[in-house]
């Protein structure tokens, strides 16, 4: 499932690519987040990194479909920017919760490594949008006429 068509596409040599879209499967994900933040243990510290890691998983996916929805190259880029963020505060929580002991690596290296890929297409995307003279990074938003 896709949270937007943004018409992007990053290939394996982070090329950007038009017209096309990135997948970020963003419900999965989230979904997955929620269901791990369920299964941590109850204490103050699981349940303060469990609220983060919801809250900044969340975050990627709503500022991804704001993104899709840019006003301008610059909009975009800047939300794109908070999507790189957000994802990377994710993937910091669920580091945490690995050296805290309150998860096993296990339990959660599928995430996060769904996580980096992600984050690894966002940057990609942002620096293909920020190029000069780049023809394939000319970004058309099909939700704004």
């Amino acid at each position: 499932m896709q949270i937007a068509d943004c018409e992007l596409r990053i290939d394996s040599e982070n090329q950007f690519h038009e017209p096309g879209r990135t997948e970020i499967e963003d419900q999965g994900v989230c979904g997955r987040i929620i269901r791990l933040a369920d299964k941590l243990p109850d204490s103050r510290a699981a349940n303060a990194i469990a609220r983060q890691m919801v809250r900044s998983g969340m975050s990627v996916g709503a500022n991804y479909r704001a993104a899709c929805r840019a006003k301008s190259r610059a909009n975009f880029i800047s939300k794109l920017g908070i999507v790189e963020e957000e994802c990377d505060e994710t993937l910091y929580w669920m580091e945490l919760l690995i050296e805290s002991d309150k998860m096993k690596i296990e339990a959660v290296n599928d995430l996060t490594n769904e996580g980096a890929q992600i984050l690894a297409i966002v940057v990609a995307s942002i620096n293909a949008a920020r190029a000069k003279n780049n023809p394939q990074s000319a970004i058309r938003n099909p939700q704004s006429k």
